[in-house]
């Protein structure tokens, strides 16, 4: 949500279109929604932590919103309280009742009050719900080990939101292609990668990145009743 410069933004638009993304998630900058829109025909979804920021980008053509992306204010020492959240989500809806709004749940929320919180972001017009919490996780291991130490945080709050409310849940923050499955298993309907593409200098390394993301995401395999 931090991310400003017209340059990343577009290698990053342009690896999540030419690796296999579905979406791309950018900041809400009227700028950046044009230049996106130019480099891809994916929805563009616009992040913010408050509901007037939206208002540019989606006169700019943004076809999603989300309010989350929190990990460049906990770097600050910033947390948005539930009550703070509920009222920027609440006021969105009311204000771009038309366009998919997706809100993050904050991962320094105990577990229950995750869940919690989450029924009360569906209730007042969410439509998908976000976890978060791999900037919380702190590895023991390398290798695929840590990696699955790594998505702890959100695998655990995926697991019991998606059992709480009826709308859809994206697993996001901390993933890879190691715990992707477990994402889906867990019960996302959805995942989302944004350090894992963005933090790469080299675009063929980006693209080969959300490639090797599409691809385990693909390999989930589908569960049918005997």
């Amino acid at each position: 949500m931090n991310n400003f410069d017209p340059q990343l933004t577009a290698k990053v638009v342009q690896s999540a279109d030419l690796g296999g993304a579905d979406y791309v998630d950018i900041a809400a900058d009227a700028h950046l929604v044009a230049i996106a829109k130019q480099l891809t025909k994916l929805p563009i979804c616009v992040s913010a932590v408050s509901a007037t920021a939206f208002v540019e980008p989606v006169k700019a053509g943004a076809d999603l919103l989300e309010v989350g992306n929190y990990d460049s204010f906990y770097a600050q020492g910033v947390q948005f309280s539930p009550a703070a959240i509920l009222e920027i989500t609440a006021t969105t809806k009311q204000m771009f009742p038309d366009l998919p709004l997706t809100v993050t749940v904050p991962h320094y929320l105990p577990l229950d009050q995750q869940v919690s919180f989450a029924e009360e972001l569906e209730q007042v017009g969410a439509d998908l719900i976000q976890t978060e919490g791999g900037t919380s996780s702190q590895p023991q291991h390398s290798g695929t080990m840590g990696l699955m130490e790594k998505a702890v945080p959100t695998l655990a709050a995926c697991y019991e939101i998606s059992r709480a409310v009826r709308i859809p849940v994206i697993c996001a923050s901390g993933l890879s292609s190691v715990t992707i499955p477990l994402a889906i298993a867990s019960g996302a309907k959805g995942v989302g990668v944004g350090s894992a593409v963005n933090q790469l200098q080299d675009q063929v390394a980006m693209i080969a990145t959300v490639r090797s993301l599409r691809q385990a995401l693909n390999s989930v395999p589908t569960l049918t009743n005997p």
